[in-house]
């Protein structure tokens, strides 16, 4: 959520300094583009550009159609279609053979239920919710809603809908995403005049790295990087400290029996055993494995996780096949690693697979898919459920 934190910063300045801004949003892609819907960019009147909606192709154009929205102080959609040579003529050239319609956006910040009041929302807790973009795709000259509502992870509704016939199918199919957990985006069809983008978003990362050693130190800097919340944990004062771990979110010092009581874990929290410390590393894998946590990483050889293991199993500790799927050791995908620093690329790859649930195969051996993760679905007004 690194994307949201920086469009929300760059508004607050922009707000300080007296700037107009506008949101762009991807809402829907058909075909194959290089972000999918829920890519974002904040643009501001003096053309300063937070975000990313493509890989710098659209920008440009998308940035003059922000000034156009902006001085008119209303919602436009655009569509740039790639498998159209018009749009090389236009001097977009994207070359990805898809259509993307882009959702852009005037932020006015008195009122309450603008785009950035609901990333801010958002990014205050640590908790999925779900958020609903609402649009005209059959009719680009219609009126646009817009990003509209908010839904919390306990069903609560913040914003207003265009229309009360459309609410509540869309806040059914909004219950149904958040309650599957499913980090796929999906766009839904309602009849002719609105086009719904239902959209979870999820929490940032929380990655624990259990040892503050040296090699520890370009894992905590790449996850920065990526906007992850990062905690170093270690028993020595003298090495788990600002200094060493500037781009630490939080430095604990602790033994193994009470750290967990000082962490905040949730299910998007992952960790890292690195301490180089045998016995640490065992009390630390002890407690952690009742928490069905989607990621353990354990540095160093195999056989030394599976010595952990068995000494644990020895102790009376039951560990089942669960437990056993969350444990990956050594920690990192297969790239070669050498140095601490392809180490931590390694690690840091691994987690953004597993979580993503992807197999972290090179991109080349992937079959072409319509639509990335999209789904159109067809609905008539009065659904309440998925069809």
């Amino acid at each position: 959520m690194k994307e949201l934190s920086d469009i929300v910063h760059a508004f607050d300045n922009a707000q300080k300094a007296g700037r107009q801004t506008a949101l762009a949003t991807v809402v829907h892609v058909e075909g194959s583009s290089y972000r999918r819907a829920g890519a974002r960019m904040l643009v501001t009147e003096d053309g300063q550009l937070t975000g990313a909606i493509s890989g710098g192709c659209l920008e440009g154009d998308a940035l003059r159609k922000a000034r156009l929205a902006m001085a008119q102080q209303k919602p436009m959609l655009v569509t740039y279609d790639t498998t159209d040579d018009d749009d090389a003529k236009l001097g977009v050239g994207l070359g990805c053979n898809g259509i993307i319609h882009i959702l852009i956006e005037p932020i006015h910040p008195a009122l309450p239920n603008n785009p950035i009041t609901f990333f801010k929302q958002f990014l205050n807790a640590r908790d999925p919710v779900v958020l609903i973009t609402i649009f005209t795709l059959n009719d680009k000259q219609s009126a646009q809603p817009g990003t509209c509502a908010l839904m919390n992870k306990d069903g609560q509704v913040t914003g207003v809908f265009p229309d009360s016939i459309i609410e509540e199918a869309v806040l059914a199919d909004a219950k149904n995403v958040l309650k599957n957990g499913n980090s796929v985006t999906k766009t839904y069809l309602y009849d002719d005049r609105f086009t719904c983008f239902v959209e979870l978003l999820q929490p940032a990362v929380s990655l624990i790295v259990v040892g503050a050693g040296n090699d520890a130190i370009p894992l905590t800097q790449m996850a920065a990087v990526l906007g992850w919340q990062v905690t170093v944990v270690d028993g020595r004062a003298n090495y788990s400290v600002s200094d060493r771990f500037p781009l630490a979110n939080k430095l604990l010092v602790a033994k193994p029996d009470n750290a967990l009581s000082k962490l905040n874990i949730d299910n998007r929290t992952v960790f890292v055993l690195m301490t180089h410390n045998y016995n640490y590393d065992m009390a630390m894998l002890k407690q952690l494995l009742p928490l069905q946590l989607p990621y353990i990483g354990a540095l160093g050889p195999k056989k030394r996780l599976n010595r952990m293991l068995d000494e644990l199993r020895e102790e009376g500790t039951d560990i089942n096949k669960e437990q056993l799927k969350s444990i990956y050791g050594p920690a990192g995908l297969d790239i070669g690693s050498e140095n601490a620093e392809e180490i931590a690329l390694s690690i840091v790859a691994e987690i953004q697979a597993v979580l993503a649930k992807r197999n972290g195969l090179s991109l080349r051996y992937k079959q072409a898919t319509h639509n990335r993760d999209e789904h159109i679905v067809q609905q008539s007004l009065n659904a309440n459920t998925l069809s």
